[in-house]
């Protein structure tokens, strides 16, 4: 699992049939230290999360193992959106309220 920014979403109109109704989103990487890097990935979003959002991405056959995505190919999936992080006693990161 990683830690991502949700960037914005993919729109894909020609798919594969059993890829109908899984929403898609744009997620760039995010360091500990809450910067982001180079480093993007598309992921099916089943959880509702909002540009700019902080997100748990898991990736490979692990991404295959809900309800959603069972038998579907796919290899990135948001499962969480992040409240809050630190490291030790530093809170690196609090999801604002709105």
């Amino acid at each position: 699992m990683y830690i991502g920014e949700v960037m914005g979403s993919v729109v894909a109109t020609q798919k594969t049939e059993n890829m109908n109704g899984l929403p898609l989103r744009l997620v760039r990487k995010v360091n500990v230290d809450t910067s982001v890097t180079d480093s993007f990935v598309v992921a099916v979003d089943v959880i509702g999360a909002a540009v700019g959002e902080l997100v748990l991405v898991t990736s490979g056959s692990p991404a295959r193992q809900t309800r959603a995505t069972d038998n579907r190919p796919v290899d990135a999936i948001l499962i969480a959106v992040v409240e809050t992080w630190q490291i030790q006693n530093d809170v690196q990161y609090t999801r604002s309220s709105g």
